[in-house]
This record gives structure tokens, C-alpha cells and sequence, in this order.
């Protein structure tokens, strides 16, 4: 049998990696590296066969999608990370979501590109490619969280794209005293779409997008957004949505996106800009984080919505699944406006539009966060699969799990 080598018939240089697409095919000889052979060793025989270079790889997006979050400071280490990786192993869970750069504006992963800084204060994951390469051999989606306005590193560095004080200018921060980009900086977008590029190439199947929106907390009567200037914080995310998303489809690069829980039931951009409509137009997967604990008291006449996990869990995406379909409706020929007929028995039985019935085109993309963490209330196995059958009662059947501790509910998750 002939030796194998491995071919790379295309390099592709995205920020300091390379990307190599590799076949393995007959052909001569391998290449050895040969050193001066031992005394009595004839140089003919002495061979050391040359390691080849890791490849990356991908995986296709599952039909279904059912994940749990990883911190980088969990995926920092092989023993830290092993229970949770297991966990999927061994469960219904079959991707994780995994940090690629958090608030603090800095990378879990070197990218030997300067413009993104790696994380030496908090947690790094210094084998992201060969860990994501182990992932994809058990058949785990790996999806790469980006926390995109909330960012402390790179208003420093450019001022001008930073959200200021109304007040003097300054640069404006939140209540945690975290500064945020003004979602009108174009350089940011870029900056954005170049950090989804290098991901995809370090073996990221999907680049999810976290804080895609105007800041919330904090000091709200003191705030300026020079950048976006008169444009309409619904309009200005809206542009954002289009452009992002748009340039990582070009690439066939997944995309998904988190907008809060109420943009599922509010028609309104609840003050931040985010509209439900406009992600589900932009992104191939959109969450809504529905965390029971995250509604207001009375929410829909719940006094307290931790009380009724599954309920609220499943009014939200039912909505969101009524939002999702009148979307396709109005894009189809049936959602055009038409003119105005003489009704009769027979002209309604022979109208198409009467018969019309969704495919799931925005429907599909619904992939909400659910909670499986303690917060406002003690979450029990219980509470954590009433949500998950809520989301399939609902007509979905993709969800991912965020627990930011990382202790997840075991038996709340069916074994496979």
C-alpha cells in the first residue's frame, strides 16, 4: 500500500491563523526528516515521519440544538472542564456555548492579532483550537459567545466609538462601572464581523452574539450617543443586525443573536434598541433569553413569574412563534396587499391564502435561553425541564441552558 500524505490544496489567512481545508490522499513517499543516523546505523533505514499540521474543522448546524454554556474559566483547564463535557456526553445536551470575548473587552484565545487583546487577568483557554478539534470527535456543536456594546477594553482605545457622558463628555459607564460602544461606531461593526472571521477559522461552528443593544442600567439622564446621533435606537441595532449578519452569511459563517426575554411579547425596543422582527430578519438563530426570573412582578397576572417557570417560558415563545410566522405571512404572496373582491362562496373556497399554513422560515430560528440557575428562587429539576417541555409545547425544539456557575441540574436532562 502506498504511504498517505496530507494535502492542503487551499491556505486561508484570517487574523493570524491559518486556515487549512486537508484530504487525505495515495501518493509517494512521505517527506522524513533525516538527522545524522546513529554509528552503525545506515542512514536509508533511520526515519522520523513528520507530524502534520492540526486541522480545523466544522460541524454543521444540528437540526436540533440543545447546549449548555461554558464559561472560559471552566474551559480553561482539561479536569475543569471534563464534568460538563461529559455532561453532554451523556445527556440530551449535544453543544455548548462557549466565551470567546466577555464585558472586560478581551479574548479567551490568543489570536496573534493585536487588535484583540487575550485575557491575562481572568481565565484564557490557551488549547481553544485542539479542545474545539476534541469537541467536534464526540459530536459536540460548539457555539462561541461574543459580548458585543458592553465592552471595557475598547472605548480606551477609541474614545470616539464610546458612549459619553451628556453631561462633559466623558466617557459614560453603567452601574457596574462597565463602559459601552455607541452602537452608531461603524469602525466596531467591522471590528465585529473581523472577530467572528477569526473564530469561525479557530473552529467555532457558530458565533453567537451577546449585548446587541444600548445600555440599560446606569445613569440614563446622563447619557450621549454622538455616533448614533438622531438616529432611533430601534433603527441604528436594526442597521447593525443587517450589517453583521449579512457579512458572516457571505462567508457561510452561522450566526445567532440574544435579545431579551420581553422583546418576545413587547412590540416596542423595551429603550434598548432590540426588536424581535429585525434580529430574526438578520441572524440564522435568534434566543430570547426567557429566564423566568429576569420578568417584573405580575407579569402577565403571575405575582411572582419564578413561581410558574414553565408558563412563562412557554407564553413568551408561543409569541415569539406568532411574531416569527406573521413575519413569513407578510413576505409571501398572501401577506402582499391585494385587492379587494366581490366575496362569495365560491371565491373563498378556491382562495389559496385561506389555506395558507407556515413552513417555521423565522419560526425555525427561535432558540431560547432558558435558566437553570438559582436566582429570585431555588431551580430545581423540576423547574429546569418544565421550561424545556414548555419550549417544545410551544413548537420548538432547540434551547440552550445558561448557568453562569457552571452547576448544572443533571437529572433535568434526559439520557441518551
Amino acid at each position: 500500500m502506498s504511504p498517505l500524505r496530507i494535502f492542503f490544496p487551499a491556505l486561508v489567512f484570517v487574523g493570524g491563523i491559518v486556515l487549512m481545508s486537508g484530504i487525505l490522499t495515495p501518493t509517494a513517499p512521505l517527506s522524513y526528516d533525516r538527522g545524522t543516523p546513529p554509528p552503525g546505523l545506515a542512514s536509508s533505514t533511520e526515519a522520523v515521519l513528520t507530524v502534520p499540521t492540526f486541522v480545523v474543522t466544522h460541524i454543521t448546524p444540528p437540526a436540533t440544538v440543545k447546549a449548555a454554556y461554558m464559561t472560559s474559566c471552566i474551559a480553561s483547564g482539561k479536569r475543569l472542564r471534563a464534568p460538563l463535557v461529559k455532561l453532554v456526553e451523556d445527556t440530551e445536551l449535544n453543544a455548548l456555548v462557549i466565551d470567546i470575548k466577555d464585558y472586560t473587552g478581551t479574548l479567551s484565545f490568543d489570536t496573534k492579532d493585536e487588535r484583540f487583546p487575550l485575557d491575562k487577568k481572568g481565565c484564557s483557554v490557551p488549547d481553544m483550537k485542539e479542545f474545539i478539534g476534541e469537541l467536534h470527535e464526540k459530536g459536540i456543536y460548539v457555539i462561541g459567545r461574543v459580548t458585543v456594546m458592553q465592552d471595557a477594553s475598547y472605548p480606551k482605545l477609541h474614545p470616539d466609538a464610546a458612549v459619553k457622558k451628556k453631561s462633559d463628555g466623558s466617557i459614560w459607564k453603567d452601574k457596574k462601572g462597565i463602559t459601552f460602544v455607541d452602537p452608531g461606531a461603524k469602525e466596531y461593526w467591522e471590528y465585529m464581523v473581523d472577530l467572528g472571521r477569526i473564530s469561525y477559522a479557530m473552529g467555532f461552528d457558530e458565533i453567537n452574539y451577546d449585548y446587541i443593544r444600548f445600555p440599560s442600567d446606569g445613569n440614563m439622564s446622563d447619557i450621549a450617543f454622538l455616533r448614533t446621533g438622531s438616529t432611533t435606537k430601534a433603527e441604528q441595532m436594526r442597521r447593525f443586525y443587517a450589517y453583521l449578519g449579512g457579512e458572516l452569511r457571505k462567508e457561510k459563517i452561522p450566526t445567532s443573536a440574544d435579545l431579551f426575554g420581553m422583546t418576545t411579547t413587547n412590540t416596542d425596543d423595551l429603550g434598548i434598541g432590540q426588536v424581535l422582527e429585525n434580529g430574526l430578519a438578520a441572524f440564522d438563530f435568534i434566543a430570547p433569553m426567557v429566564y423566568p426570573s429576569h420578568y417584573p412582578p405580575n407579569f402577565n397576572g403571575w405575582k411572582n413569574p419564578n413561581d410558574v417557570p414553565g408558563p412563562v417560558v412557554g407564553f413568551s415563545m408561543k409569541r415569539a412563534v406568532v411574531r416569527a410566522n406573521a413575519m413569513e405571512k407578510k413576505e409571501s404572496s398572501c401577506g402582499a396587499t391585494r385587492p379587494k373582491t366581490a366575496t362569495s362562496t365560491a371565491a373563498t373556497s378556491t382562495d389559496p391564502c385561506l389555506a395558507w399554513k407556515p413552513t417555521g422560515l423565522y419560526a425555525h430560528k427561535l432558540r431560547p435561553w432558558l435558566q437553570d440557575f438559582d436566582y429570585g428562587g431555588d431551580y430545581d429539576a423540576a423547574d429546569v425541564r418544565a421550561q424545556i417541555e414548555a419550549t417544545y409545547d410551544a413548537g420548538l425544539n432547540s434551547f440552550m441552558m445558561w448557568d453562569p456557575s457552571n452547576k448544572y441540574t443533571p437529572i433535568a436532562y434526559h439520557v441518551e
